[in-house]
């Protein structure tokens, strides 16, 4: 009997909601369950034909345990193995590539040595660097933020050289990137499921968590929103997610892709409202019964390149 198990951390809201709505469907020959684990043996299967992930980027346990059920067949979302890779600045250069709008985008060297290395691990590195140029790149205002992290950790917006010296002093061993900041009048933020199905949200990232979704979706344009739908799946489905929300702020109509590595998308019922809970409830439901019914994976849809087949645009992505 085909089972899909749910593995998750502090949520409270989502993991139940989705057995439940799992269950009630009353597929022949599928359940859904909270998943318990012990000590993994290598090469186990985990009795699980799919498994929905909603932690491992918290705990390293529970990734090594996701790769070695994706071993063993188990269709994990999101794949671990792409997961374990990706990173935010490879995912603005491949939407540039893509066509994607994105802004324009450095990654920048740490400001203080990672643990376990010196000056000597560095010999690589321009010192000192061409701020002007980066500058002149990049613009004012800017967001200094991880080139790797989520939740609105560690980002800064920065106005001036002044501003941004300051707040990279800060940020010690992190890698960052600086980022053009984009005046935006509308945001959006969109569930993305199955690389076919998209939810566009209107989102106000400056809002406390809980009220970021409360406004309602008040964009009467039709290209803007065609466009924003569009994008979602270009970059899904060149990155392999599943499950993800991607993130656009709007400037003179066009929607710059911000951010779009959340393959643990926030779906609590408090902070996302009653009718998205109930639509990516519903939606993830029938992603996870369809992969179980599907059958296991093979060795090969999990090579990284399988990932990065996204459609080849030839038009540039426009640059902000």
């Amino acid at each position: 009997m085909p089972k899909i198990g749910i593995l998750y951390g502090m949520e409270n809201t989502f993991p139940p909601a989705l057995v439940d709505r799992i269950n009630s469907r009353n597929v022949p020959g599928i359940t859904a369950e909270h998943i318990r684990i012990g000590a993994v043996k290598m090469a186990d299967p985990s009795g699980y034909a799919v498994i929905i992930d909603r932690i491992s980027q918290d705990i390293e346990f529970y990734r090594a345990y996701l790769k070695n059920a994706a071993l063993n067949g188990t269709q994990v979302i999101n794949n671990p193995f792409w997961w374990s890779a990706d990173d935010k600045f490879f995912n603005y250069a491949l939407a540039r590539k893509l066509g994607v709008a994105v802004p324009n985008t450095v990654v920048l060297p740490h400001k203080s040595h990672p643990p376990g290395t010196t000056v000597q691990s560095m010999r690589n590195l321009k010192f000192p660097l061409n701020w002007d140029e980066v500058f002149e790149y990049i613009g004012f205002p800017a967001f200094l933020k991880p080139f790797s992290g989520g939740g609105w950790k560690n980002v800064y917006k920065v106005h001036s050289p002044e501003e941004f010296f300051k707040a990279y002093d800060e940020t010690g061993t992190i890698c960052m990137t600086l980022q053009s900041a984009v005046n935006f009048k509308e945001y959006f933020r969109c569930y993305v499921v199955g690389q076919e199905k998209v939810r566009v949200m209107q989102y106000d990232p400056f809002q406390p968590h809980h009220q970021r979704y409360a406004r309602q979706d008040t964009s009467d344009s039709q290209a803007l929103h065609d466009k924003v739908v569009q994008d979602c799946l270009t970059l899904c489905r060149a990155l392999g997610y599943d499950f993800n929300t991607v993130e656009f702020a709007v400037e003179n109509g066009i929607p710059y892709a911000i951010d779009f590595l959340n393959p643990a998308p926030d779906a609590d019922i408090h902070s996302v409202g009653q009718a998205n809970f109930d639509w990516v409830v519903e939606n993830v439901a029938q992603l996870a019964i369809g992969k179980a019914l599907s059958g296991p994976t093979s060795n090969t849809d999990l090579r990284w390149n399988s990932f990065l087949k996204g459609p080849t645009r030839t038009a540039a992505a426009t640059s902000k």
